[in-house]
């Protein structure tokens, strides 16, 4: 036999680790901390963070999604969140625990509505002090001139000083920490635009920029703004998932009267109802009742799927037809819908090539923004005589135009778009460095059985065996979740075949399964293995002791979008292979089918690796799509890998990607959208390169004022946040 497939109804369960898989990396074993990080906004911040929480004892890995503004930290068992929250503290961020079970967007909220009311107030004021400064430029003079001018400072001053609490507060907490953030330059050139026009009020000069300080605050409160928005509907896969989790759930008590429970009480055991249009709240088994669930949301299929005694639902699946009694298997935070949100936030939140480029260079970045303003500010006083108000200005032009807030946002935002497009097609990405991996691929090597077929195979020719032989092919069968054996164990069990008794089973990887009988070995699976002639059609084969041979042949569908899906390669020019454990008329019967011209039938596990092997050695970037114990091998050593969510946990957790619905049409969209995003990446590094040499010597001639270096900045900011958008 070849590809091994886990029988089971739940692709959203299949797509998170298990609890033992995630107790043999040693994620159990540890504490898992979420923190909230309301003031971090850019990619210096996340160095920051992330860098400071590795000093702390008992830190192993911090990430932090810059999206939802949160870190998610896996330390040693024991770690509690409180001297975490004060080392952040000491370095100017404000950090605050998050139940993870819990988490909503109030918080997102509350900063959009913070913003606009600062807008709201700055535009207010912004108007009324331009027609104060009407007047002056229509020639007041004198007394009537300081009138307006003071009357402007009035005005003004409480303005800035309000509407600019969310510049002001980050960059003093970056000083106060040690850091010069992005945040630092702006807030230096609102204070400097402000303090002028003062001196100059008090010394009834001719000039004050009032209105140039406020409207500074007003477009920098747009920029900040709108790029919340526009991280708001690019908004993550992690909380897209989080959206469907359900709060509360009605659970039977022992008498059979209910009541309505928190979903993070339930416990694995507890009986609950699930009544018509609603939603699961936990995993769980249906144990009384018939109904249609739709999993759409989840996995991307559009039709309903039957529910039934002994069917195993997910959280977020919708409840259509019947009520329904489940026993729970996973509540709250152990669901499989939160294990979902949980590994797509941490694949928007790992380092790629790119996020990493950005951060080195925002951070190296920000020091020079200041070294060029003051370098501006010394050069024009001594060009101009001595004109303090003329060099500051320009020094605070310079501090605004060079701020490298669009650098900063380069990655994240195509990274944020692009994990949730795929995840809306049926993708979840495992690992965040995936997306650019994909990007890269020129070949594609398909498993057959469960990736390119259903893996439902049917046995066809079962009259030919004596009850006996059905009697010990099913005990065989019912040892491993291969889909010819599972197939075969259970049309037995629908001939009603009771399987013999048999000793010492086990299944020997890529070859079958083994076990006795009194003094005979038993085998069922490979023709090499058994002993038996290898035909043209997908078969296994039974031998009893030293009787003949007797092979089993079933037939099995085509994957639905498998044809699309190669179709699709093919176009792009990438190079498409099949390989399978399978007889070679059966592979290559199908390889003629698909158009696929480089095929090999009979493989092992360690020769599916040894071909990813042999073409990664040949200079290509290969693609693996695979689903068994067999290919786990395989998958793990692919430039980029991509398992279905009926696979074993074996193969999905060596793949990079898990593919929900059975539909295989979206795995070459992912590799299209991943060269976008690609593409978007490097056209967001050209725009913010292009924009620094044309605005920063346009700002050290003295040609921008503070005024139109925050109207360029945010505009280079609003630009990339865009671009990235283009995804969606």
């Amino acid at each position: 036999m070849d590809e091994h497939v886990s029988a089971s109804a739940c692709p959203a369960c299949l797509a998170a680790p298990s609890a033992e898989d995630l107790a043999k990396s040693g994620d159990i074993k540890g504490a898992r901390i979420m923190l909230s990080l309301p003031t971090a906004h850019c990619a210096v911040c996340i160095s920051d963070v992330e860098r400071e929480l590795h000093k702390q004892p008992g830190v192993r890995s911090a990430r932090v999604n810059l999206t939802l503004k949160r870190v998610s930290v896996d330390a040693e068992p024991g770690v509690e969140p409180t001297p975490l929250i004060e080392a952040l503290d000491r370095i100017g961020y404000e950090a605050h625990e998050l139940d993870a079970g819990m988490l909503s967007a109030t918080e997102t909220d509350k900063r959009g509505r913070d913003l606009l009311m600062r807008i709201g107030v700055s535009g207010f004021a912004m108007m009324n002090i331009m027609l104060l400064s009407i007047a002056v430029w229509s020639g007041a003079e004198s007394a009537t001139r300081d009138l307006f001018h003071w009357i402007s400072a009035a005005i003004a001053i409480p303005t800035v000083i309000f509407a600019g609490q969310p510049f002001f507060s980050s960059a003093w907490a970056s000083l106060r920490g040690g850091r010069l953030g992005m945040d630092v330059p702006i807030s230096l050139a609102i204070i400097l635009a402000s303090a002028i026009s003062l001196y100059e009020t008090s010394q009834s000069g001719h000039h004050a920029y009032f209105d140039a300080a406020v409207m500074l605050t007003f477009f920098l409160l747009v920029g900040r703004y709108l790029d919340y928005r526009t991280r708001a509907v690019a908004r993550s896969a992690a909380e897209e998932l989080a959206a469907l989790e359900v709060p509360r759930a009605t659970r039977l008590r022992e008498d059979g009267s209910e009541e309505t429970v928190p979903v993070g009480d339930l416990k694995p055991g507890e009986i609950i109802r699930v009544r018509p249009g609603g939603r699961i709240p936990a995993d769980g088994a249906v144990i009384e009742g018939n109904s249609e669930t739709d999993r759409s949301l989840l996995t991307g299929e559009s039709l309903p799927v039957f529910a039934g005694p002994g069917s195993i639902l997910s959280a977020g699946e919708v409840n259509l037809t019947g009520p329904l009694l489940l026993r729970v298997t996973a509540a709250g935070k152990d669901s499989s819908l939160h294990r979902m949100a949980d590994l797509v936030a941490a694949a928007e939140s790992a380092k790629t090539r790119y996020t990493s480029l950005a951060e080195r260079a925002a951070r190296a970045y920000s020091p020079i923004v200041h070294l060029l303003s003051f370098t501006a500010f010394g050069t024009w006083l001594w060009l101009t005589g001595g004109d303090v108000r003329h060099a500051i200005n320009i020094s605070a032009a310079v501090l605004i135009i060079t701020c490298p807030c669009a650098l900063g946002l380069a990655v994240p935002a195509v990274v944020t778009a692009a994990s949730g497009r795929l995840f809306r097609k049926g993708l979840l990405i495992k690992d965040g460095t995936a997306l650019e991996r994909l990007a890269e691929v020129d070949t594609v090597v398909f498993d057959k059985t469960g990736t390119l077929t259903m893996g439902a195979p049917t046995p066809e020719n079962l009259d030919d065996l004596s009850q006996e032989e059905l009697a010990v092919a099913a005990a065989l069968a019912g040892a491993s979740s291969h889909p010819l054996a599972r197939a075969l164990f259970e049309a037995a069990g629908a001939m009603g075949v009771a399987p013999t008794p048999l000793d010492d089973l086990r299944e020997v990887p890529g070859y079958g399964i083994e076990g006795r009988l009194g003094d005979q070995v038993l085998r069922l699976g490979r023709a090499d293995w058994i002993g038996a002639e290898a035909g043209n059609a997908t078969a296994t084969h039974l031998r009893i002791g030293e009787a003949a041979p007797r092979s089993i042949r079933f037939v099995d569908s085509l994957r639905p979008g498998a044809e699309e899906a190669i179709t699709a390669f093919k176009a792009t020019g990438a190079e498409v292979w099949l390989v399978s454990g399978d007889v070679e008329g059966a592979v290559s019967d199908l390889a003629a089918r698909l158009g696929i011209s480089h095929w090999r039938a009979g493989a092992l596990p360690h020769e599916k690796a040894e071909l990813v092997g042999e073409l990664t050695g040949q200079g290509r970037h290969v693609l693996m799509v695979g689903d068994g114990l067999n290919d786990t091998a395989a998958l793990a050593r692919a430039h980029v890998s991509v398992s279905p969510a009926s696979a074993l946990d074996a193969a999905r957790t060596a793949s990079d990607i898990v593919l929900l619905g059975q539909d295989l049409a979206p795995v070459s969209d992912a590799t299209r959208i991943a060269t976008q995003a690609r593409r978007r990446i490097k056209q967001n590094f050209a725009i913010s390169i292009l924009y620094n040499i044309v605005a920063v010597p346009i700002a050290l001639i003295g040609l921008a004022t503070p005024l139109a270096a925050a109207l360029a900045m945010s505009a280079s900011s609003i630009t990339v946040s865009l671009n990235s958008l283009r995804l969606k």
